[in-house]
């Protein structure tokens, strides 16, 4: 999924930020930022819920944050006395205020991806189309996880022509994916497990030829 505003090409599965179609080195606080922003728009956050997404349980002081709305603002080629697209709410916290455009990255001249993405919760199959999808204790995440050891935004899976891919967002107890904790974007493939806190889900990958007595077969399988 890339996202387009101002002269910026935001490529989030990708982690890459780009500025007249050069890239633009950034940290992954900075990206986390830029893309609570984005989620949120036209949603001022607040900058207790910032600081929940990018530091969980770890205090940072107040210039900690005042300081990467700067670089962000470098970055993207804003400016705090005449912003266009990251505005400060005195008191309160930032919102992104410029036009921006997502799209999905095209896939290969001639191809069509026909494959249906699911993540398997419990009872729950939760089927995910082509573009970011949060996962976490909040009530608005595309997959819900009651769980006390997840955050509410705790990670981010994305779906793109070139496949899935998943991120933590900063969370508390980190993402296990096969095992193994992630740092930044990770490919998922068929059949990968991923647990958030205690919770333990499957994600499946499946071509257009599967049939619904493959699913129930795996499910059975569980």
């Amino acid at each position: 999924m890339r996202v387009t505003f101002g002269e910026c090409v935001f490529d989030r599965a990708r982690r890459e930020l780009l500025r007249q179609g050069s890239p633009v080195h950034t940290g992954q606080k900075l990206l986390g930022l830029l893309e609570l922003l984005l989620d949120a728009a036209p949603r001022a956050v607040p900058k207790e819920e910032i600081h929940k997404s990018l530091w969980p349980g770890t205090f940072v002081s107040e210039a900690t944050l005042t300081s990467l709305v700067a670089e962000l603002r470098h970055a993207i080629g804003d400016e705090a006395r005449s912003p266009r697209l990251v505005r400060t709410i005195h008191g309160y916290g930032y919102s992104f205020v410029g036009e921006f455009a997502a799209e999905a990255v095209p896939a290969a001249r001639g191809h069509q991806d026909r494959r249906s993405f699911r993540v398997i919760l419990g009872d729950r199959e939760i089927a995910l189309s082509h573009g970011a999808h949060i996962l976490g204790r909040s009530p608005d995440a595309a997959v819900y996880v009651d769980d006390t050891g997840a955050s509410r935004h705790h990670a981010r899976i994305t779906i793109d022509a070139q496949g899935a891919a998943i991120e933590d967002l900063g969370s508390k107890n980190g993402t296990m994916l096969n095992g193994q904790a992630i740092a930044g974007a990770t490919a998922l493939t068929d059949g990968a497990l991923i647990v958030l806190g205690a919770t333990a889900m499957k994600f499946r990958i499946f071509e257009a030829s599967s049939t619904t007595e493959t699913v129930k077969r795996d499910r059975a399988d569980r």
